[in-house]
């Protein structure tokens, strides 16, 4: 996919970790300061992960193809994580791998799970405050309806970068019909709409380039 959208095999890296691989694909900026853009790409037995997570996913691809056409100063990290759904294992393997005397380059970590069901949303409980606020400022920029919620029982790849003391926050467009679709058969291609998912990716787009326009450590 990656390829096909103009990455070289040079900036596409299959990570494998202990039991886990993730996906990576660089897009190099002048600093070495990053921004970690993820999506996880494993889905639950039931269903066929439509919503969780191949909206995600298929978003990630499309910031990663806008991304090309654009002059951002710092370095940009496409993730597609492996095995989220058994714990968030690719996520952290990733955030766990980070030195310490790394950890300072990595300005920030956008998240996105489950587009399309209705408009973009913050997962508060997944969330960096400073983030969220930006997510709302951007959300209100773009005119585009938006909203910030407390996902309980619930958790995403962002709190594994939170945990390293990174900035993250996690993107989602669900509504309160979610527990009755995800993570069973009833999450299918037929329950996506794709008004939920292009919001989500052009919410997620302008975050990135007000992140990549700050300092690294603007949103510590």
């Amino acid at each position: 996919m990656f390829e096909k959208m103009g990455a070289s095999a040079a900036d596409i890296l299959v990570q494998d970790y202990k039991d886990v691989q993730d996906l990576i694909v660089r897009w190099p900026g002048p600093s070495q300061d990053k921004i970690v853009v993820g999506a996880h790409y494993d889905k639950v037995e039931d269903g066929c992960g439509a919503i969780d997570n191949w909206t995600g996913i298929v978003a990630v691809a499309h910031l990663y193809r806008t991304s090309r056409k654009i002059a951002f100063k710092k370095t940009l990290l496409f993730v597609a994580f492996g095995k989220e759904e058994q714990g968030l294992i690719g996520s952290h393997a990733m955030a766990n791998a980070i030195g310490k005397d790394q950890l300072a380059e990595y300005c920030a970590m956008v998240n996105i799970d489950s587009l399309g069901l209705g408009a973009p949303q913050v997962a508060e409980n997944m969330s960096s405050g400073k983030l969220q606020s930006l997510a709302k400022e951007m959300a209100d920029h773009l005119k585009v309806p938006f909203g910030t919620a407390v996902i309980r029982n619930a958790d995403a790849d962002s709190s594994s970068f939170i945990q390293r003391k990174i900035p993250a926050l996690t993107i989602h467009g669900l509504t309160n019909e979610w527990p009755r679709l995800l993570h069973t058969s009833r999450d299918q291609v037929s329950r996506v709409n794709p008004v939920s998912v292009y919001a989500g990716y052009r919410l997620a787009l302008a975050v990135i380039g007000r992140i990549d326009q700050s300092e690294c450590n603007a949103f510590r």
